[in-house]
């Protein structure tokens, strides 16, 4: 298996980390908990958000959950923030959807926050910024690397 930058950026940083590969064609989060059988609140998605003035956002959730674009607002301190569609998530991010990590967008201009439920969970699952493979990641070790902000999203 070719290593993914974000497979690189951890072992660099001397974090524990395990692969998890699922089918290529699938990019529902729920689905792919239940194809590994896995939790779906310990498997994360990375949505991108997008905001009138600055820089998008990437939000990570766990599957099962569905972002509060309002609560996200007001938790940011923005007036009003969208979802990008995948067209426009893909060409922010120059990633498939089903494969946008923080962990291969670092230094790419992306404000990165986490829900809250996260710190609940001793690791979680993140797209390894390629379709069809997770990589499992220690949550404190996560929010370290990325820098991400824990808000309440959902």
């Amino acid at each position: 298996m070719e290593k993914t930058l974000a497979m690189k950026l951890l072992q660099g940083r001397k974090v524990p980390f395990e692969t998890h590969i699922y089918p290529e064609t699938e990019r529902d989060a729920e689905k792919i908990a239940e194809y590994l059988g896995i939790p779906a609140a310990e498997v994360y998605k990375t949505l991108v958000v997008t905001r009138a003035k600055g820089k998008p956002i990437l939000c990570m959730l766990a599957a099962e959950r569905q972002l509060n674009l309002k609560k996200l607002a007001k938790a940011l301190g923005e007036k009003k923030l969208a979802l990008a569609t995948h067209a426009e998530a893909e060409k922010m991010t120059g990633l498939k959807v089903g494969g946008i990590s923080p962990l291969a967008l670092l230094n790419k201009g992306f404000a990165i926050y986490i829900d809250e439920p996260a710190k609940e969970c001793s690791r979680i699952l993140v797209s390894s910024g390629k379709k069809g493979l997770n990589l499992g990641v220690p949550v404190p070790d996560l929010i370290k690397i990325t820098g991400a902000k824990v808000v309440v999203a959902t």
